[in-house]
């Protein structure tokens, strides 16, 4: 039974998503502050996290920075807030979705339902013994990392699996919501231009180790590839 752990400090709203996910079948517990989730995490890690961004001592991006620090836990955010910087943000600091209030307790029970089946299958897939040379990069799928000649890039999630796409298919131009895809995002969530966001960090990440590196093509209209001639 998936662990679901609900970080919300409006207990209404908490108790809709008790009742919603444990009716789903899921064990949930509930926290209202986030210096709370980061110890409970540590102690008896959950499978996913409903994280509100508005909590009483400490904003829900700054959770999820400290986090990402020892956690791979999926996250999805729940805020009142729903501006398209506040959602570039949470993402690229390692949320999986993000959801604004009002929602339907349906909706947020088939998010969780298709971020955790992705995250099974990505780790299903996933060979112990498998580690892929592509040219000048070594991707390691069970360690997720990638190193570039020798050096391994310091990646999160999000951009492990954006450049692995990328990776496994060289010169092939990958549209935005091919990329989304392979991130586990819904493509009917509206965050193709955050691919952007993080292209740009994967090349300032791959020019910290050779600065005078450019594997990743823009394709403009169509997309992104990985061309290492």
């Amino acid at each position: 039974m998936p662990k679901i752990l609900i970080i919300e400090d409006e207990t209404a709203i908490a108790d809709t998503l008790l009742y919603s996910l444990q009716t789903e079948g899921f064990d949930c517990t509930w926290l209202s502050l986030g210096s709370e989730a980061i110890e409970r995490q540590k102690q008896s890690p959950a499978d996913l996290w409903i994280l509100d961004v508005g909590l009483p001592d400490l904003n829900g991006f700054e959770v999820c920075r400290q986090l990402r620090k020892f956690s791979d836990v999926p996250v999805i955010f729940l805020t009142a807030r729903d501006n398209e910087i506040d959602r570039i943000v949470g993402l690229e600091i390692g949320a999986d979705d993000y959801v604004s209030k009002p929602f339907s307790p349906r909706e947020i029970a088939a998010r969780v339902r298709a971020i955790l089946k992705r995250t099974t299958m990505q780790t299903t897939k996933a060979n112990p013994s498998e580690i892929k040379d592509i040219g000048l990069f070594v991707i390691d799928d069970i360690g997720c990392t990638i190193s570039l000649q020798g050096n391994s890039l310091n990646l999160t999630r999000h951009e492990f699996n954006l450049l692995s796409c990328l990776l496994s298919q060289p010169k092939r131009v990958f549209s935005r919501e091919q990329l989304l895809d392979a991130l586990g995002i819904s493509i009917d969530a509206g965050y193709e231009r955050n691919i952007d966001s993080h292209i740009k960090a994967l090349r300032a990440k791959v020019r910290e180790i050779n600065s005078s590196l450019e594997v990743i093509r823009t394709h403009r209209g169509f997309g992104y590839s990985y061309d290492p001639s």
